[in-house]
């Protein structure tokens, strides 16, 4: 293609961008990510405009680029040795994942190897089933803070939710993301989509957005269900777009994530994160 013509495109497509993504425009990205070039809404964007839209504007390692820039490189299996933990950070940095995933555990051995680069520690808290108490879920999170954690997914107290406890909920999460936003860190807050009716899980993603939350968030990939188109629809929908939206269990490959980033994920929890980025089929594990 002409250099010139080339340029055009480029020039025509930030243009568009800029006009309809005034809150992520191009050098002004107000996301939660680690820097303008890995912005999810701008790569939502992109992508919405079809494949063929990609295939004009950037290269394969482009797509792999900003692709990576969505995903949270995940290990929260119980058996996760050393060695599998800094391969992962390893490969995070190798690719610029958002972040990397990893167990309370595991918080400060990721921080060690991923310090001096742009991808966060991102680590869970009352994982994975939410039945912790509201003081417990907030010393969790300061310390996994202390440790290097600049992200935290917290699971909501979910039997609470079903009993029709809201104000047990709220405070809940309120424990979180006020020691989250105390000590500079995002708060994720994962519902559990697939224990839910879709009444609970738009309440569950007020009471989230009620909290002022940073993201809301399917799934642990613990339960029955992981992530689907549908949820991660509804939950848009429902936070609208100050909040982000992750997608996580069962995301195991470029083409599952594209559907969930159209649907409107911001961010995509996988253990395929590099089979994704590749374009390779993944095992579909968290």
């Amino acid at each position: 293609m002409d250099p010139d013509y080339q340029l055009l495109i480029d020039q025509i497509t930030e243009e568009v961008f800029r006009r309809t993504q005034p809150g992520c425009a191009p050098g002004v990205c107000s996301c939660h990510t680690v820097s303008v070039d890995h912005c999810p809404d701008r790569m939502r964007f992109i992508i919405e405009c079809g494949a063929q839209r990609i295939g004009t504007i950037g290269t394969e390692a482009v797509i792999q680029s900003e692709l990576a820039g969505f995903i949270d490189h995940t290990l929260l299996k119980p058996d996760a040795t050393e060695t599998q933990i800094t391969r992962l950070c390893q490969e995070a940095a190798q690719f610029g994942f958002a972040s990397v995933c990893v167990n309370p555990t595991w918080v400060s051995k990721s921080y060690s190897i991923l310090k001096s680069t742009s991808v966060a520690v991102c680590s869970v808290v009352g994982f994975p089933l939410g039945a912790t108490t509201a003081d417990v879920k907030a010393f969790e999170a300061r310390r996994a803070i202390f440790d290097g954690a600049r992200e935290i997914d917290m699971v909501i107290n979910i039997g609470a939710l079903k009993s029709g406890k809201d104000a047990v909920v709220k405070e809940d999460i309120e424990s979180v993301v006020g020691a989250c936003h105390a000590n500079g860190a995002i708060a994720k807050v994962i519902i559990e989509a697939a224990l839910l009716t879709n009444d609970e899980k738009v309440k569950a993603c007020i009471l989230a957005k009620e909290s002022r939350a940073d993201f809301v968030k399917t799934s642990t990939g613990f339960a029955a269900g992981g992530a689907t188109v549908e949820d991660v629809a509804l939950m848009r929908r429902v936070v609208g777009s100050a909040m982000g939206v992750k997608a996580a269990g069962g995301i195991k490959d470029r083409e599952i994530t594209r559907k969930m980033i159209e649907a409107g994920a911001t961010r995509i929890g996988a253990s395929a994160g590099v089979k994704i980025v590749k374009g390779e089929a993944g095992e579909g594990v968290y």
